[in-house]
């Protein structure tokens, strides 16, 4: 699979140990950076990058990580056709992508160890949207905001 991965500082180090596991088991890795260690960089210059990469379908899942998790959901969630989301728990790493079609997975590398972090992003790569009607009438809805946004 190929897999857009970005970072602040905060989420810096778990990028490098998590691409690396990646790419150890054959997933191809777009790293969207940060490439060092920057304590004055900002969220939104990596993971919007990785973000627009997703929506183009130039790379089929994104991890998009800082301190919390929580400024790289925000920011990826910008970007219409993205759908993103902080998980730190195994069901909501499988479920979100197969009820919601969730294609870009956020986490804190301040709140979470690097292993279990490992089993989280592998649930998520594992798992497969259903394509049920009920889910596919929810993401039509979701879309239909993106549109009304964007004027588009």
């Amino acid at each position: 699979m190929r897999i857009g991965i970005a970072a602040d500082h905060g989420g810096f180090a778990l990028k490098e140990e998590v691409a690396e596991s990646l790419r150890s088991f054959g997933h191809e890795v777009v790293d969207f950076g940060a490439h060092h260690l920057d304590a004055s960089d900002d969220y939104p210059d990596f993971i919007i990058p990785m973000a627009l990469a997703i929506a183009a379908n130039k790379v089929e899942r994104g991890i998009a990580l800082c301190g919390s998790g929580v400024g790289a959901s925000i920011a990826a969630s910008k970007v219409p056709g993205v759908r993103a989301a902080l998980i730190h728990d195994v069901f909501s790493a499988h479920q979100g992508v197969e009820d919601d079609d969730m294609n870009v997975f956020c986490l804190g590398g301040k709140v979470i160890g690097s292993a279990l972090a490992l089993e989280l992003i592998g649930t998520f790569l594992a798992a497969h949207f259903t394509g049920a009607p009920r889910h596919q009438r929810r993401l039509i809805k979701v879309r239909a905001l993106e549109i009304d946004k964007n004027g588009s």
